[in-house]
């Protein structure tokens, strides 16, 4: 397994000076997806948690939806020039009921990090339809909920509170409680991660739950949340106008600027109660 930081020298230029020192960095390195055997699409990802990563991409692209659509997933034989196995390479093996992945999920070019839709032909390539529609969950979110999110997901970023540089996706419940934490170089990377694991626990649809993001919204994020049933998605950041188009499609609640005591509400306003913000601090969990 690849490692999570690495150490770089850094020449350091401060009022007081200068001085070199070695600095910890957020490892990025290339996974490559094969399903049966057959490369799917290559993404730059921190690595760990790599077969949640699989997991939660096959299922917000549609091609599987539940743990039992998959039979095994292994990492291939692939060396660097020492010989070394680097752990960059994953072969998901569907189940026999499991059809092939469509040939529009194909990506025969490297997914950058910051960018998971890059490539994709239209718009409409991405606007899967669900098999776990979040527009009739009931769910209600209290305000005072809302604002501590961005403050426990913070708690959780451990890679991040040692380089700086990494992203974060979390679930948490209605009442704030943290399911899981997932940290990755890529935002659509750590939402993969993130709902790859709710997958691979048995957790999807993820009725009554919220993603929380640590950068912006985007068209992908709101999908992804679509495609794993989740009512709400947070970010910390603003949407784009698409994310917002497709909250609304989707029925999903979207919470943007999540910032200190204040929100904006772009979507399914319905599921936030109105009640004054008070100060609260989410749930903590694993």
């Amino acid at each position: 397994m690849g490692r999570v930081t690495v150490r770089r020298p850094v020449l350091r230029l401060s009022a007081e000076g200068e001085h070199r020192r070695p600095d910890v960095l957020a490892a990025e390195e290339p996974l490559e997806i094969r399903v049966d055997g057959r490369a799917l699409a290559v993404t730059m990802r921190t690595p760990g948690n790599d077969v949640e990563l699989a997991h939660g991409f096959l299922l917000t692209e549609g091609v599987i939806g539940e743990p039992g659509d998959v039979r095994t997933a292994r990492y291939c034989d692939s060396v660097d020039e020492d010989g070394r196995n680097t752990y960059n390479v994953l072969d998901v093996a569907l189940a026999g009921h499991v059809p092939p992945p469509d040939p529009g999920v194909e990506r025969n070019f490297y997914t950058t990090s910051s960018c998971g839709v890059c490539g994709k032909a239209a718009l409409d390539a991405v606007r899967l339809r669900t098999r776990y529609s979040p527009a009739g969950d009931q769910v209600e979110i209290r305000p005072e909920v809302l604002v501590g999110l961005p403050g426990a997901l913070r708690d959780h970023q451990r890679v991040f509170s040692a380089t700086g540089g990494l992203h974060a996706a979390g679930l948490f419940t209605a009442g704030g409680e943290v399911l899981v934490v997932r940290e990755d170089v890529g935002r659509h990377n750590a939402v993969d991660k993130t709902l790859g694991w709710a997958l691979l626990a048995g957790r999807v649809p993820l009725t009554g739950t919220v993603l929380m993001v640590s950068g912006r919204a985007s068209f992908e994020l709101v999908q992804k949340a679509a495609m794993a049933g989740v009512p709400a998605l947070a970010a910390v950041s603003a949407p784009s106008s698409l994310a917002v188009d497709l909250a609304v499609e989707q029925g999903i609640t979207l919470v943007g600027f999540l910032r200190g005591q204040s929100m904006n509400v772009y979507a399914g306003t319905n599921r936030v109660c109105r009640s004054p913000i008070q100060s609260s601090t989410a749930g903590h969990g694993p």
